[in-house]
């Protein structure tokens, strides 16, 4: 890391990158996940060597690269290894949920090197949120004996509609007290690192694609099951955030037009009769009417169920929390059909925490998917649970504020 103070909110390292030519070398490097040979980068790149070795040597200049050592021969001369070095500083990776928040730190290639993850009730509001994301950050940066300074971007998602030009949150159903907040200008007085902020969704959608059960697929739907649901879109490689950067939010589709009122102020849509509460309120229903002597026993000792409970129960065999859960499963699998017959995606991954509730929820959705949808559309499309669980979503961060820095567009 290159030493230098900060000063006048203008750190000494940036721009990270100078042209279009160093993104494409960084891009490549860090989507192999580990040393290139000079000889792979001149072939994958549309430049001349003359131009990918100068810029090269401009960015091992700048700490960005380093040489580790020679590729195998291939009859010639060997061909340097360039690699991202452990120095040229972190990425700050922060996962903002209904009931928790995560936070991470990653290094420049996304290797995560520390997180940690705290409950913590999004309705408090953002001041006292953030202010616990800032501490955790701090106290993750003082165990890396690291300062705010080697803090090259910030990542951080959120479970609200995000715009995406502003970074700012766009009346949050579940989010009261966060409409408009200022996310980028809430880590200024501590960082001067860039600060890119999405839906919570679409970082997860990042995570998975980028090092989870999706990687090397181009075209998926990452839904998120929990407090609220939404889903990330993945068309092409690329994340697919719309007009306004909403695109995914399928948990506001009306299922039921005389269902249950929303947080989003409409009536009946797929969150409120299928998201967590909506499991827990049916539950609770279930013990008090006596059609579950397991949950009424939970209910009468606890005042009341927690998701927990009903998974638990579940897994028990108790019939009316499997009922609950399959009815649950079976809305999003007739909702999210409907994506698929007009996505046609090569895959869909099942993340959140209600994902955890098990087969019989993973069961439904698939049915219904399988049922509703166009049999051209499923003939190959597999439905799995998340491979990275309780951190898609930072590491989704990380690598959506590692690509924002290592970008360039003409200045």
């Amino acid at each position: 890391m290159r030493e230098g103070s900060v000063r006048q909110g203008v750190h000494p390292r940036y721009p990270l990158i100078e042209d279009k030519v160093q993104a494409g070398i960084m891009a490549h490097i860090r989507a192999e996940a580990g040393p290139v040979s000079r000889a792979r980068l001149n072939e994958a790149l549309n430049s001349s060597r003359g131009k990918i070795t100068a810029e090269v040597r401009r960015l091992i200049e700048a700490g960005l690269l380093v040489e580790e050592g020679f590729a195998d021969s291939e009859g010639g001369r060997r061909s340097s290894l360039l690699g991202i070095p452990y120095s040229a500083g972190m990425i700050a990776a922060i996962d903002i949920g209904a009931t928790s928040i995560d936070v991470a730190l990653t290094r420049l290639g996304s290797e995560l090197v520390a997180h940690r993850g705290v409950p913590t009730d999004v309705r408090d509001g953002p001041r006292p949120v953030i202010d616990r994301v800032k501490a955790l950050l701090a106290e993750l940066l003082e165990e890396r004996m690291a300062r705010a300074q080697d803090v090259l971007a910030i990542g951080v998602g959120v479970p609200g509609p995000v715009e995406h030009a502003s970074g700012r949150l766009t009346v949050p159903p579940i989010m009261p007290g966060w409409d408009q907040f200022p996310m980028r200008e809430a880590f200024a007085g501590e960082y001067v690192a860039p600060v890119f902020v999405d839906n919570d969704v679409n970082i997860m959608a990042l995570g998975e694609h980028w090092g989870g059960v999706a990687k090397g697929v181009d075209d998926i739907i990452f839904v998120k099951i929990g407090t609220g649901i939404g889903s990330g879109i993945i068309v092409g490689g690329r994340l697919h955030r719309g007009a306004q950067g909403c695109a995914g939010d399928f948990g506001h589709i009306c299922v039921n037009p005389d269902g249950p009122l929303c947080l989003c102020g409409n009536t009946g849509c797929l969150e409120a009769m299928a998201a967590a509460p909506a499991i827990v309120l049916e539950a609770e229903r279930c013990a008090r009417e006596g059609e579950s002597q397991p949950l009424m026993a939970l209910l009468q000792e606890k005042g009341e169920l927690s998701m927990k409970d009903v998974g638990e129960s579940a897994r028990r065999g108790d019939y009316c929390a499997l009922t609950v859960i399959r009815k649950s499963g079976k809305l999003i699998g007739q909702t999210l059909a409907a994506a698929v017959n007009v996505l046609n995606p090569s895959m869909i991954v099942i993340g959140g925490g209600v994902s955890r509730l098990g087969n019989a929820l993973l069961a439904e959705i698939r049915s219904a998917v399988y049922q509703r949808s166009l049999p051209l559309a499923t003939r190959n499309l597999p439905i799995v649970m998340s491979e990275l669980d309780d951190v898609a979503g930072v590491v989704g961060a990380s690598e959506m504020a590692a690509k924002g820095v290592l970008s360039f567009a003409d200045r």
